[in-house]
């Protein structure tokens, strides 16, 4: 059964997240500090956290630089709807999507889904490649001339989005749509924030990128030579 960790220092919405969760079919604990939730994250190794960024000591964005420091796994911030800047350090920092409070726990349950279905997404014989680029869909690997690349789950989704046509101009809005499979607030400093953090990873000098090219006044295109 996949494990959902919640950290919400609210007792009324964790239980909200959680009846909904459960009924979803997930397996799900819930921590109501950062020091309790990146214990239980250590020990419990959840499938995926639904993350309140406004937590009382340890906030949410430490405890996401602190996941991130050794892991990949998935995370869904919570956001106070005037927190634009929480929202673009959160993705920054490697979160793979938010919901914004006050929110619809079945949006909610979606975008885990959503979220998760990126995550295992791909075929056994699913390869895309891209210049230097190699996205193994089945196995969720990244290689840039035979180096390995650890991307999050929406990174990872957002690059094999534009692996599948190199050259291919999407816009922001086709790239939400590609990597969220759910209705979602256009929201295009997102995918700058997940571009930010892909090319960090993928490119030599991220200042000057070779691989995944701004295509200004437009949105991105993945280099196909």
């Amino acid at each position: 059964m996949t494990r959902v960790l919640i950290v919400d220092d609210e007792p009324r919405i964790a239980r909200l997240v959680r009846d909904y969760l459960e009924h979803a079919g997930f397996a799900v604990s819930v921590a109501g500090d950062g020091r309790e939730a990146l214990m239980r994250a250590r020990t419990e190794r959840p499938d995926l956290v639904v993350l309140d960024l406004g937590l009382p000591g340890i906030d949410g964005l430490e405890i996401t630089r602190q996941l991130r420091r050794d892991s990949s796994i998935p995370i869904v911030m919570l956001t106070a709807r005037d927190a634009e800047t929480d929202k673009v350090v959160g993705l920054e920092l490697g979160a793979d999507d938010y919901v914004t409070k006050p929110f619809s726990p079945r949006e909610l349950v979606a975008r885990v889904r959503a979220v998760l279905r990126r995550q295992s997404a791909g075929g056994p014989a699913d390869r895309l490649v891209a210049g230097e680029l190699t996205v193994d869909l089945a196995r969720m690997r990244v290689e840039v001339a035979g180096r390995p690349v650890d991307l999050t789950a929406t990174e990872f989704g957002l690059l094999a989005a534009l692996a599948r046509q190199p050259g291919r101009v999407y816009t922001r809005s086709q790239l939400l749509d590609a990597i969220h499979g759910v209705a979602h607030e256009s929201y295009e400093r997102a995918i700058d924030a997940h571009v930010k953090n892909i090319r960090r990873k993928v490119e030599l000098d991220p200042a000057h990128p070779r691989h995944l090219v701004t295509v200004f006044g437009v949105g991105y295109r993945l280099a196909d030579a």
